[in-house]
Formats: C-alpha cells, structure tokens, sequence
C-alpha cells in the first residue's frame, strides 16, 4: 500500500460535491460518516494526527489517509489555507441570501419533511406555502416506488425536476437528509449547486440539525 503523507498546513473541508454526496440520501458508508463529521463541525478542521484520530474514530492514520486520498481524488474533500466557520444567526436571517444564489433566477426555498418551508427567496408567502407541500407530496411518491427507481431503473437520485422542452429543469426539489430529518430545496429556474454557496447551506442545517439527532441516539 502507498505511505501517504499529512499535509499539516491545510484545513479539511468537503466540497460541493461532497456535500451534495453527505446528503443526498440516508444511506452510510465512511465517506458518507467523514464528510457528516466535517459538516457538524463550527469550523473547518486543521489537518494532524489527532483530527484524524478524533475524525474517524480510531487511530490508523495510513488507513485514514488512504480513504482522505480516495475522497479527494472523487472531488468530496479540498484543503484550504485558512479555517472557516459556519455563518451563525437564525434561519430565518441568514438562509434566504443563500438560497437566492443556488437559483438562476433567484427563487428557492427550504422546506421541512412535513411540508411547511423554513426560508424562501423570490416566493411571494402563498406561493411558498402551496411549493412546499408540493416537495413533501413528492417526497412520499418517492418513497413509494423507490424500489422501482433505485433498484430496477438504477436512478441513483430521489430529485424530482419540471423540465422544459430542451431538458433543462424549471422546478426542481431536491431531498436533503441532515441526521434523521429530512429537508426539501426547491429551485425555480436552472440549479446553481455547484458554488460554495451550497456548502454553507448544508453546513448550516448540519450544524443546528445533525448533531441533535445523533445525540437523540444516545
């Protein structure tokens, strides 16, 4: 097996792919456990032998590293010179601005499982109200025949999109699965998921959601 080497002078943090792969659904694997780990964090993690030891849960670093070389080579994990940290305040103040920059017409919003949205931007209240409802309708179709999705069809996504003649979405809900609660993000327009604008919202809700539900387990 290579000797893989710590660069000590950089902070972990996932990328929007990675953060995208922490939650796009329920499942567990490392990755998954690595990438949810990071994301609770209230700021990024400086790399050494004991965020590895306190990361993964035991104390071979050659095997940590291995799988960090592995997660950063799928495009999951980057470092970053200096730390951050999570953007604190309430939903209600510091979400709406993140949502207006994952739409390329500045309409999103964030609903809960039970169909009533925590922030929205670009919605007038009815309208966000009525989407909101309509993500957690989709949700449960979703569940009902995600044996026929996953399994047989091979559709490894539980997104659900409105889609003009060309392909191209126009309304997309996308489920997110922070600890055991999931959320929905709608999106008129094209998505703009790729941006680090995405990270901060996961981290957000994985900071205030995920850790109390672990906790919750034991």
């Amino acid at each position: 097996m290579s000797e893989y080497k710590l660069n000590a002078e950089q902070y972990l943090f996932p990328t929007p792919a990675g953060a995208y792969h922490a939650i796009f659904d329920s499942s567990d694997d490392a990755p998954r456990q690595l990438l949810r780990t990071l994301l609770r964090q209230q700021e990024s993690q400086r790399l050494s032998s004991d965020t590895l030891s306190e990361l993964f849960g035991h104390n071979d670093e050659q095997q940590a590293l291995a799988l960090l070389h592995h997660m950063q080579r799928l495009g999951w994990i980057q470092g970053e010179p200096q730390p951050r940290s999570c953007p604190t305040g309430s939903i209600t103040d510091i979400i709406p601005d993140v949502l207006r920059q994952l739409s390329g017409s500045s309409k999103a919003l964030l609903a809960e499982q039970q169909g009533f949205y925590l922030a929205s931007h670009g919605f007038p209240h009815e309208t966000a109200e009525e989407l909101s409802a309509l993500s957690a309708d989709l949700a449960n179709v979703y569940q009902r025949h995600c044996g026929l999705l996953q399994h047989n069809i091979g559709l490894n996504t539980a997104a659900w999109a409105l889609v003009d003649s060309a392909g191209d979405s126009r309304l997309g809900c996308w489920p997110l699965h922070i600890g055991e609660q999931r959320f929905t993000l709608t999106i008129a327009g094209l998505p703009q998921l790729n941006q680090p604008a995405f990270i901060e919202l996961i981290w957000i809700l994985s900071v205030r959601y995920g850790a109390v539900s672990e906790e919750a387990i034991t």
